[in-house]
């Protein structure tokens, strides 16, 4: 007899790997134990139950005693309120023309946060000084959009890693301006585990103002939080976090996520080993006739140059994504659970291809 309630049937097969997103790992065992932890009974919505609060002492630990965490739904969620959260309606935002924010967003800053973006060419993801000032100016000129923040993304989405001293100087020479700083963390945990320090010596020890911490790059299954570092920086962030329809009603099942990554270490753990596998990849692919690392691989990720025609083949063996066709580059992404069998046979087919090549 078929009973009527019919479990779930697994509509994948989990032996297939990629390259083309740690989006695309499942959450980490530990993270769904967690939630499994926070089912069941009733807990207050909207952020006042028991697990929400719990969080905010894990993220001062982390981001020291002033930091308060919002939790919200997702990397562009978290962007939009943060940069909200810091520009007047006159405001603009200067960020790297590869930013995730002015890339990758669907328009969201402009379309959602009526956020004007100043961006400046870089050759590597990362703003300095001197190339902010390319856009920081004409504060009182009113056919301008006013510059209030600048935003940087760590690791950058190039995969390149600010170090402390280059963060410190972006921060110092934006407040000088009467600028604030945001940093989009959708990787910090992979930026902390290349630099072997703790996240707050390049947020609130550096000057970061505000912060958008990922989770679901890292083993959530869903989930990221802005992180408030400087309260004086920011302007009623609850209001924004609602109108901008990244409040969740059951906020305990994102909050105890985060908890399960960050009162411990198991976002540095699964950091380290996705950069290790990154490592791994690249070291594997150099000394292959014909492929080029085009960034150091300091985090998680590999850009690569090689022939079109021998992407297109590997990509009917392995997902992953052109990040300039044209040119021929492509970007291969590690996660918290890819294995180190993953990458060698990754390799291995990259090396047959370009032979046949």
């Amino acid at each position: 007899m078929t009973s009527s309630r019919t479990a779930a049937r697994r509509h994948h097969d989990p032996e297939v790997r990629g390259f083309a997103s740690d989006n695309y790992a499942g959450a980490h065992p530990e993270v769904l134990a967690a939630l499994a932890v926070a089912n069941g009974g009733h807990q207050v919505a909207y952020g006042e139950d028991d697990y929400t609060d719990h969080l905010q002492q894990v993220i001062r630990g982390h981001f020291g005693a002033s930091a308060e965490a919002f939790p919200v739904f997702n990397g562009t969620g978290a962007n939009v309120v943060a940069l909200q959260a810091l520009t007047d309606r006159w405001g603009a935002v200067v960020c790297a023309e590869s930013a995730h924010i002015n890339v990758d967003e669907g328009g969201a800053p402009e379309r959602v946060g009526g956020i004007k973006l100043l961006t400046v060419p870089t050759p590597d993801g990362k703003l300095t000084p001197e190339l902010i000032d390319r856009q920081a100016w004409g504060w009182e000129d009113e056919h301008r959009a006013m510059p209030q923040v600048v935003s940087l993304a760590q690791n950058t989405e190039l995969g390149t890693v600010y170090t402390v001293e280059e963060i410190r100087a972006v921060c110092e020479h934006a407040h000088r301006h009467g600028m604030k700083v945001h940093l989009d963390g959708a990787r910090i945990a992979n930026a902390a585990a290349s630099l072997d320090v703790p996240m707050r010596t390049f947020t609130n020890a550096a000057g970061v103002d505000i912060l958008s911490l990922g989770g679901t790059k890292n083993g959530a299954l869903f989930g990221e939080a802005v992180v408030v570092i400087n309260p004086d920086a920011v302007r009623q962030m609850k209001h924004l976090r609602k109108l901008s329809m990244q409040l969740a009603s059951k906020m305990r099942f994102v909050s105890v996520q985060l908890e399960a990554l960050l009162a411990k270490d198991l976002w540095l753990r699964n950091a380290r080993h996705a950069n290790e596998m990154a490592a791994r990849l690249a070291e594997g692919v150099r000394g292959v006739g014909g492929v080029e690392i085009l960034h150091e691989v300091q985090a998680n990720a590999v850009f690569a140059r090689l022939p079109q025609e021998v992407s297109r083949r590997l990509q009917k063996r392995y997902r992953f994504y052109f990040w300039d066709e044209n040119a021929g580059d492509v970007r291969w992404m590690c996660s918290f659970d890819t294995t180190q069998d993953d990458v060698d046979g990754f390799v291995a087919a990259v090396k047959e291809e370009m032979a046949a090549a």
